[in-house]
């Protein structure tokens, strides 16, 4: 990750244009800040100067007075700047993140560990408010005052300006040196807390299945060890950071006393006045100090830093995902053609070259054995899933060329999962379908075979419910997500198993639901019990990605 040891990423202002104004804005308002530092510290020489000839120079002390009261304020404004820019910029990624997900799809998801995501869009990007409050606007006062000071040191003492300019660059130089233990250090930090998150999640998410296997305690350990890794990952970071700290700082002071101690034996010899001498040794401090200031505090943005770097390289591998077009999707569905189709993923290939023609009315049953390509041929009609090769036709439009969200307006969809959500019970319902009125909630739940379900239920639709559907069983939430369906009353459903691990009862109260909301629509079911089959007026067998349709007798 070369890209986190730069103090500022290029690829911030292509990603986020609106920070570029930002950017600009903290450029002069540094600007102001050197010249305020400059005219404070010339004001307040001329003024000791007079002092130590037992006179007053009241401009000289007002100048002083105004000039340190405007870098106050600017640098507050320096501070509100940032913050902003920070706001904006966390915002802005964490919406691009939860987008590029959504582009990936499921299919891709399901691949990843979603403790790490979750860790990244929320507390990897929190890190960047070290970097955008501390680091950022230090970073530019190391730019705009040194060259103030250096511009004021050549006509004050040009043999001052010449020690300052070659002593300092050697605070970035070392900078950098510690900087490279500092990325190491930092980056098996995060890579530790990524983990950490993950592992948790999944912990949290498969407790159940540890306690059944006596693995509860284990895990429990493991996340212990986890920890500790981490906070001593945390410590080696604080320690190099702490060290740097004090390396920054013995530069900076040797360097000041480089231009002190010439400053002080010609004040003494009668080569420099006492003014010229005050504004150099007022001024000289004042070169180093941002650059120290910014070296200490990169240290505590490189997690933000590197959460960014992560999130950036995210969201440049999902510009190559499905994302659909602009054209409006036709109505009603119309012909969808498979047309030498194929997906292949990183280890396998789960379609080679399929065709399939789907006409209105079609109610097509996909059989064969599991991991044969039944659900991903679903995918790729919901748009979750790009093909490799082979195009997927609607009415003769490309569907790489439609508008997805539109496309899938007219789609109603039962996965082998549904996923609940932890709100009302009409709500998890109307999910499709948001503006649907109480009274088609309740006709899409009858219809669902989910009346009954509802009664029992102690607020009926204005039950909560669990995270994940928790309190209806699986019969239950596999028909609340058939009354998805019905509510949506779309042209065409895409049923993946919707009698998936059901008893005998649940799957005959699913399967007459099911019946009822196919009559009359395109329909594509993927199908392992017989009773799914008499919906059907095409059977097609999916086996090791190729397909083969069955004559019925």
């Amino acid at each position: 990750m070369d890209s986190v040891a730069r103090p500022f990423d290029p690829r911030l202002l292509r990603q986020v244009p609106s920070t570029r104004r930002d950017v600009v804005l903290l450029g002069v308002l540094g600007s102001a800040v050197a010249i305020a530092v400059v005219t404070a510290a010339s004001a307040l020489a001329r003024a000791l100067a007079a002092a130590v000839e037992l006179r007053l120079d009241p401009p000289a002390i007002t100048v002083f007075l105004l000039a340190l009261t405007a870098r106050a304020a600017l640098t507050s404004g320096l501070g509100v700047v940032a913050a902003r820019m920070a706001a904006t910029v966390k915002a802005s990624l964490r919406a691009d993140l939860l987008g590029a997900v959504g582009r990936r799809g499921p299919g891709w998801l399901a691949g990843q560990r979603a403790g790490e995501l979750a860790t990244l869009t929320g507390r990897g990007l929190d890190a960047l408010d070290g970097y955008f409050t501390g680091y950022l606007p230090q970073l530019v006062l190391g730019v705009t005052v040194p060259v103030g000071v250096l511009a004021t040191l050549i006509f004050a003492d040009l043999a001052s300006a010449v020690i300052v300019l070659v002593t300092l660059p050697l605070i970035p130089i070392f900078g950098i040196l510690v900087g490279w233990q500092t990325r190491v250090a930092t980056e098996r930090q995060w890579r530790r807390l990524r983990l950490l998150g993950g592992h948790f999640l999944d912990m949290l998410s498969g407790l159940p299945t540890l306690k059944a296997f006596g693995r509860a305690r284990a895990q429990v350990a493991a996340v212990r060890e986890m920890a500790d890794r981490h906070r001593e990952a945390t410590m080696r970071t604080l320690r190099i950071a702490f060290l740097s700290a004090l390396v920054l700082e013995l530069v900076g002071t040797i360097s000041v006393a480089l231009v002190a101690v010439p400053v002080g034996l010609r004040l003494l010899g009668g080569g420099m006045t006492l003014a010229a001498a005050f504004t150099v040794l007022l001024l000289t401090p004042e070169a180093y100090a941002p650059l120290r200031a910014a070296g200490t505090k990169f240290h505590a943005s490189m997690e933000g830093l590197t959460a960014l770097d992560q999130a950036f390289t995210l969201l440049a591998a999902a510009d190559g995902t499905i994302s659909g077009g602009t054209r409006t999707a036709p109505r009603g569905g119309g012909v969808i053609e498979l047309r030498g189709v194929t997906v292949a993923y990183e280890r396998t290939t789960a379609l080679h070259g399929v065709d399939l023609t789907v006409r209105p009315g079609d109610r097509i049953a996909l059989v064969g054995p599991s991991g044969g390509g039944k659900s991903t041929l679903l995918n790729l009609l919901l748009g979750f899933t790009a093909p490799t090769a082979g195009r997927v036709l609607v009415d003769g439009a490309d569907l790489a060329e439609l508008d997805l969200d539109d496309w899938r307006r007219q789609l109603g969809w039962v996965p082998q999962r549904a996923h609940l959500f932890a709100d009302t019970l009409a709500a998890n319902i109307a999910l499709g379908t948001p503006d649907a009125s109480r009274e088609r909630i309740t006709q899409a739940a009858r219809a669902a075979a989910l009346g009954p379900v509802v009664d029992a239920l102690p607020q009926g639709l204005d039950t909560v419910l669990g995270e994940r559907g928790h309190g209806l069983s699986s019969g239950e939430r596999q028909r609340l997500a058939l009354a998805r369906a019905f509510l949506r009353d779309a042209p065409l459903l895409l049923l993946d198993e919707p009698t998936a691990r059901l008893d005998a009862a649940s799957e005959q109260a699913v399967v007459s639901s099911t019946l009822s909301l196919v009559e009359g629509r395109t329909a594509l079911l993927v199908a392992h019990r017989p009773a799914l089959l008499t919906a059907a007026t095409r059977t097609v067998r999916v086996d090791h990605g190729t397909l083969h349709e069955l004559v019925t007798a």
